[in-house]
């Protein structure tokens, strides 16, 4: 067939009929379920999703979907008014959907309305999936076994640092009325939406890494409208704080029925001020169960003396009962011994006074001779002392030589030109020594 025989039809015309075609065909709306696995929202405000459906975790069909800004505001009031949760990536939905084909943009799903009970379900299946995949584990009380803290004093805080939550909680703490002192240290992290699950695990990773700096973990989030909480059902994040070394305490603030986080963390609170309260009732009781064991020690203890006081009396009266027999019986062994004591004393006394005037009667001539003995020794010793005065040797002649105050004998070396002084019955002479003559 040459080119002039062949029908030959312009793009434009092809894509014309297509359009038709499935305008024809497809002439009525449809409810769709389908995974919105990235949203694609312009600032526009339109946005344009991509939709698939996923079957052993691959995708089996894939379209992109078209959500007009009126409409995309309208659904995603109604889903966050029934649902808890705004429009997001990830989520199995249940669309009511047109099917478009446009000659420039191609085929498309126009999204009209989106059914929000459906993705309740959803949710519901995925909570009921987590406490199974937990239960099977072993993990859904495993936390709340955990022992907890006698004064939970150091606290480990995961909140947003701007979350109205958190600083309700400060509040309470640090104007407990009793003036008791927390220490906190906070783990900042994304409480709600789809970038939660995974803030609040590495947060719970890095406390774990300095676990013993900690007596508590609490995940406080604000309160106000219960949106972004299904994060909390997240099997990722409930085993997790289930599976927590040391006790993990939430108070996220919502009123309906209670996440997967908080029926398997030690405990819940409905809100930040009062997991606060919770914490500062702890040290409260304690502070009065303190006072009462005090009360009951200080009333014990006053009854214990009491009893003791009375039989201390009692044991008092009957020991000066005994002491004053004793006394009595002593003072009178005490008499009876004194007039023993005396009446030997004399005779004893007696009998030394004798012994000693006879010892006196015989000592007195024995004294007397052994005296004049001794005064005849000390004349004699008299006069040899008085003979050997060197003034009698000096009158016979002699003389003493001295050098330097010392007399000269045998072994004084009597240097030449020493000054030399000679005692004589008349006298001292000095001299001079000019020469010495030594015996040989």
């Amino acid at each position: 067939m040459s080119s002039s025989e062949k029908q030959v039809f312009t793009l434009k015309q092809v894509v014309q009929s297509i359009q038709k075609t499935i305008e024809e065909r497809y002439s009525t709306n449809y409810w769709v379920k389908a995974e919105m696995h990235k949203m694609n929202r312009y600032p526009s405000g339109h946005a344009f999703p991509e939709l698939v459906q996923k079957e052993d975790g691959k995708i089996v069909a894939q379209i992109t979907g078209t959500i007009w800004k009126q409409q995309l505001e309208r659904i995603n009031e109604a889903f966050i008014r029934v649902v808890k949760e705004p429009l997001q990536d990830g989520k199995n939905l249940l669309l009511l959907v047109k099917i478009n084909y446009h000659p420039t943009f191609g085929l498309t799903l126009q999204i009209l309305d989106i059914d929000p009970s459906y993705s309740l379900g959803e949710l519901q299946r995925e909570r009921e999936e987590t406490l199974k995949k937990l239960e099977a584990l072993q993990l859904i009380n495993s936390n709340q076994s955990k022992e907890f803290p006698l004064l939970p004093k150091r606290i480990a805080i995961i909140s947003g640092d701007s979350s109205k939550g958190l600083s309700d909680f400060y509040q309470v703490l640090q104007e407990n009325p009793y003036n008791y002192f927390f220490e906190t240290t906070l783990f900042e992290a994304y409480v709600q939406g789809d970038l939660a699950v995974n803030s609040i695990v590495n947060a719970l990773e890095k406390i774990k890494e300095n676990i013993d700096q900690f007596d508590v973990v609490v995940i406080v989030r604000g309160g106000g409208a219960e949106v972004g909480m299904t994060c909390y059902n997240h099997f990722d994040l409930c085993k997790s704080i289930a599976s927590f070394p040391i006790p993990v305490l939430t108070g996220i603030g919502h009123s309906t029925n209670l996440t997967v986080a908080e029926l398997v963390a030690f405990r819940n609170a409905i809100t930040p001020t009062k997991l606060a309260e919770f914490l500062v009732m702890t040290f409260r009781e304690f502070d009065l169960e303190i006072q009462q064991l005090t009360q009951q020690l200080f009333l014990e203890s006053e009854r214990l003396l009491a009893m003791k006081h009375q039989k201390l009396v009692a044991r008092a009266n009957g020991l000066t009962q005994v002491v004053q027999k004793r006394v009595r019986n002593a003072k009178e062994r005490f008499l009876s011994l004194q007039f023993q004591v005396q009446h030997q004393s004399r005779s004893q006394l007696v009998k030394h006074q004798q012994s000693i005037e006879n010892q006196e009667t015989r000592l007195k001539p024995q004294v007397q001779f052994f005296l004049e003995k001794q005064t005849q020794k000390l004349q004699q010793l008299e006069e040899k002392v008085h003979f050997l005065d060197p003034i009698h040797v000096l009158k016979r002649g002699y003389s003493i030589a001295r050098i330097n105050g010392k007399a000269i004998d045998e072994h004084v070396l009597i240097p030449v030109d020493a000054e030399l002084e000679t005692q004589t019955v008349q006298g001292t002479i000095s001299s001079k020594v000019t020469s010495v003559s030594r015996k040989p």
